[in-house]
């Protein structure tokens, strides 16, 4: 048998005997995939050069029509425009000739989920990812596409699901290559993914590479205490920063650490200058990371590169019960937020930061629809997190996942949510090989 487990078509990935050590990669058969065929412009096509093999009787329709039909985009009338021959033979000598750089192009630009099937193929595929070659294709490529990582223990044992958005697809991810201890998800940035939590009564803090299942413990920061983190990853530098912001131990503020992987050490910045925090949930974009704050109310931002705080008097829209911060692309920042005091009038919005006026924005709210579906109680708890103008809801008590397009302005839902417990944690989260731990 193979080292990895296989699904059904094409959401299945294999490997080769030297793969089976190290990851253990495999499409999740828990969850049901639910990928439909692509429809453009109805449920068949109909048209008689879409029938290969069908006589065209219509004086009319013997020259080929040229005009895109409607509905369809140049790509896709072109393709369907095209008679299909499924007995064409591949020449195995002229494949086998490729030149490397031109495979490694290719390979690159395969989904990272369906590399692991493809290193059955060779021994040279099969050592793919030890290819610097490979890597430096991989590393210039567009990413796959936004995925949502899901995390949980069962019976103690780490457990991990990711959806590709672009497959539509769920895939196990083995995640008992970590150490024992008692962690909880802190985020992903550029392909890596960082936990921190109590080796005993130790407060440590790692990062790992889930595709590569490659991990590393950090040194111990000055003030080692539970402390709220943020992992930001510079693919262009090949570096990655962890943000610790200022928490209260004790009777005394702690300072701010932030975590250079160049330097490999911790190094203390300015307390930030509030009294009481909001939400412990926090939003990194355009090399700035912001909190909600009470005292004093408003948004407390922490600029990266002076290692200072800095106050925004942004006032929060009333009657808001929850609010997440969440960062888009550029300077954009949301709010999301539970607005109203009793169940019947509650309803889910979105705002954005007026950056020149100091305010927040509403741009959308979720249709009553949704919401009902999402939250039945006015108590049940949900958690939102977003990226790239993506922005994600999950509720664990229905064990669902909502995914909204904020500048499409589309409403989705997640097939088979893989939301396995209460303690389930998520993110995005964008699989790469070339992101390196050090």
């Amino acid at each position: 048998m193979n080292a990895l487990g296989e699904s059904s078509e094409s959401g299945s990935i294999l490997s080769s005997p030297t793969l089976s050590k190290s990851v253990n990669l495999r499409a999740d058969d828990a969850f049901p995939r639910q990928v439909s065929p692509i429809r453009i412009g109805g449920s068949r096509n109909t048209s008689p050069l879409g029938r290969v093999g069908s006589r065209n009787t219509s004086p009319s329709r013997q020259k080929a029509i040229k005009t895109k039909p409607r509905g369809f985009d140049e790509e896709t009338a072109a393709t369907f425009g095209k008679a299909v021959h499924p007995d064409v033979q591949m020449e195995d000598n002229i494949w086998a000739m490729l030149p490397e750089d031109l495979l490694n192009e290719i390979l690159a630009r395969v989904p990272p989920f369906m590399i692991f099937r493809l290193r059955s193929v060779c021994k040279r595929w099969n050592s793919l990812l030890q290819d610097g070659s490979f890597l430096k294709f991989h590393s210039q490529v567009p990413s796959h596409g936004p995925c949502i990582l899901t995390f949980w223990k069962n019976t103690q044992t780490p457990q991990c699901s990711v959806f590709s958005l672009p497959l539509k697809t769920w895939y196990r991810i083995p995640f008992t290559f970590l150490p024992q201890w008692a962690f909880w998800l802190v985020g992903s940035s550029g392909g890596l993914v960082c936990f921190s939590g109590l080796d005993g009564l130790t407060f440590k803090t790692l990062v790992c590479n889930p595709l590569t299942q490659t991990w590393r413990t950090l040194p111990g920061m000055h003030y080692n205490q539970q402390r709220q983190l943020i992992l930001v990853v510079d693919r262009m530098d090949r570096s990655f920063k962890i943000i610790a912001t200022s928490d209260i131990y004790g009777d005394k503020s702690l300072p701010t650490e932030v975590y250079d992987s160049k330097l490999d050490r911790w190094s203390l910045h300015q307390i930030m200058p509030a009294v009481n925090l909001c939400s412990s949930k926090m939003a990194y974009c355009d090399s700035r990371l912001y909190l909600e704050t009470l005292s004093p109310l408003g948004l407390m931002m922490y600029q990266l590169d002076t290692g200072y705080w800095e106050h925004i008097p942004a006032k929060f829209p009333r009657s808001m019960l929850d609010g997440y911060l969440v960062a888009g692309t550029q300077k954009r920042l949301f709010l999301v937020g539970r607005i109203g005091l009793y169940s019947t009038l509650q309803s889910m919005r979105i705002w954005e930061l007026d950056h020149a006026k100091i305010m927040w924005v509403e741009v959308s709210r979720m249709p009553p629809k949704y919401f009902r579906a999402l939250l039945r109680l006015s108590a049940e708890k949900f958690e939102c997190f977003g990226q790239d103008n993506l922005i994600c809801f999950t509720s664990w008590n229905q064990r669902k996942g909502l995914l909204y397009d904020v500048d499409k302005k589309v409403w989705s839902w997640i097939a088979g949510c893989a939301l396995q417990s209460y303690n389930s944690q998520a993110c995005f989260y964008e699989p790469r090989f070339d992101a390196s731990i050090y």
